[in-house]
């Protein structure tokens, strides 16, 4: 398969050096530019036509690593391999599940791997929307599997997670903050500080007084809305 790819550098030569050697890769069929992380993101729209982003560090306003926080958040998150003149940010690179860190002057080598990393991600089948979870019932104990595609929101409870589900609730070993970063790519936000919501099962943002709103589920269920998620929830659903 050929990729199709955005590299994105603050500094221009550097950014035409990066195309020019990106395009020159048999795998790679198309290469888009951007000067910042802003432009990174109209160019991206919602990421289901870019294969990866080669991404600089060290930019002004929204830097590298932010912006592959937001990239996380979408549905269908692009690869992100990071390039960069210096290699104080590599761990945090790796802990955004970056495919790879290449530091400046690029070798041609080490471009070719990264490529290659990118195409093996790309001609990976789409994951199983219907990957099952363990949890457990509120009443008379006992496991069962719920299909996650069932999954309304998440609430925190004290050390475990309330899950609202098509089939009832139910009790989840495990922090919250863990289930969002591992279950963004599958349309899970969060929407306040104790609750994550499957976006794909949401219907409706409803304001409230004082400019709170509240995200009705396909149940009928309402989740409160933290202020400043508002206007970007209202986004992401078109509403």
């Amino acid at each position: 398969m050929t990729l199709k790819l955005l590299a994105v550098d603050d500094e221009l030569p550097a950014l035409a050096d990066l195309v020019r050697m990106l395009e020159a890769s048999p795998s790679v069929e198309n290469v888009e530019s951007a000067a910042s992380a802003e432009e990174a993101l109209v160019a991206l729209g919602d990421g289901d036509d870019i294969d990866a982003v080669f991404l600089d560090v060290r930019m002004p306003g929204l830097d590298g690593l932010e912006l592959a926080r937001v990239l996380r958040r979408f549905e269908r998150p692009p690869a992100v391999v990071f390039v960069s003149a210096f290699d104080d940010a590599a761990v945090s690179a790796f802990e955004l599940a970056a495919l790879d860190y290449l530091v400046k002057p690029v070798s041609r080598r080490r471009l070719d791997e990264a490529i290659e990393r990118v195409a093996r991600q790309a001609a990976r089948p789409e994951p199983d929307d219907e990957e099952t979870v363990a949890v457990d019932a509120l009443r008379g104990g006992g496991t069962r599997l719920l299909a996650r595609s069932s999954i309304l929101y998440l609430q925190a409870h004290g050390d475990y997670v309330r899950v609202a589900s098509d089939d009832g609730r139910f009790l989840l070993r495990a922090r919250l903050s863990d289930l969002e970063e591992r279950w963004a790519a599958r349309g899970f936000v969060r929407v306040h500080r104790g609750f994550v919501v499957n976006l794909r099962r949401a219907v409706e943002v409803r304001p409230r007084l004082n400019g709170t709103a509240v995200l009705v589920m396909a149940d009928g269920a309402e989740v409160p809305i933290a202020r400043r998620q508002v206007g970007e929830l209202r986004r992401k659903l078109g509403v």
